[in-house]
């Protein structure tokens, strides 16, 4: 007979999520300042790499079966789980990257969407970036909405509503229905699911315990979307750009804290009026 873990951890369990989360927020930090153009995606993968080694943690996508990268990179219609290789990043390009670190049995997970500067195609960049804005903002809401939520619906509510509420147009946006948040912890994906949109059905109680990965994948146009030939990397059936937001966040018994974000996720949340809290 197998034994169902709770959802809610312990004080203990949760401290032991920090160094995981700092070692992820690490590792995306150094990628973010080597993308530009010439660059390879593998390049960053690499990167990525040898900062979750040098920590004394283990890179937790390559413990999905099948897959051997640190990183995912994410290019222009590709929203999530691109597989880095000899892809070289071109002026213009929007680029997702998620990555996670395992460190001593724990987990981190983030990932952040970055647009290559061009000169030559000012309102492309502006378009992109402005999806980019808006997914990260929308990643904002649903923490912030964490910290007084009583239930975890309403943390998709949260990021649904400022996508409409900030997309250029109502209803432009396309929020990806079948990828969607997650628990994390031992594991790097856990139960329960964090939908990035409404839904009927309340969901898990919030309350001191809850360890979440929230990460809004947004795109220009439908929706819809494929995985291309290699297995892995889904991307919009329309060609259009998407962006890809992602924080680890705990709560515990004062609070809110963001694991993968080296303020606790002061700067982030305080546009919307709420401060996060280090743990006891």
């Amino acid at each position: 007979m197998s034994l169902r873990r709770s959802i809610y951890k312990t004080p203990a369990q949760l401290r032991a999520m920090v160094e995981p989360g700092l070692i992820t927020a690490a590792a995306l930090d150094v990628v973010r300042g080597l993308i530009a153009p010439g660059v390879t995606t593998a390049e960053l993968d690499a990167a990525a790499s040898d900062v979750i080694l040098a920590r004394g943690a283990k890179s937790n996508f390559q413990m999905v079966r099948g897959y051997r990268h640190t990183i995912c990179a994410s290019v222009n219609d590709e929203v999530v789980h691109g597989i880095p290789g000899d892809r070289v990043l071109e002026p213009g390009d929007i680029v997702s990257i998620d990555a996670g670190a395992e460190y001593k049995g724990w987990n981190g997970d983030s990932a952040f969407t970055f647009v290559v500067p061009d000169a030559a195609r000012p309102e492309l960049v502006a378009e992109r970036q402005r999806l980019s804005d808006v997914t990260e903002g929308s990643l904002w809401a649903g923490i912030a909405a964490l910290a007084t939520a009583k239930h975890l619906a309403e943390v998709g509510a949260a990021i649904q509503e400022y996508i409409e509420t900030n997309s250029p147009e109502a209803g432009t946006y396309g929020i990806l229905r079948e990828y969607v948040g997650h628990g994390i912890g031992r594991k790097m994906h856990e139960s329960p699911s964090v939908f990035n949109y409404r839904v009927a059905d309340h969901g898990p109680e919030v309350r001191p315990g809850l360890a979440l990965a929230i990460e809004p994948m947004v795109v220009i146009g439908d929706q819809a979307t494929y995985v291309e030939d290699d297995g892995w990397t889904v991307s919009t059936i329309d060609g259009t750009a998407g962006s890809h937001w992602e924080h680890s966040v705990a709560v515990h018994d004062d609070g809110i804290w963001v694991l993968t974000a080296p303020d606790g996720g002061a700067a982030g949340l305080a546009p919307f009026g709420v401060t996060p809290r280090e743990f006891a």
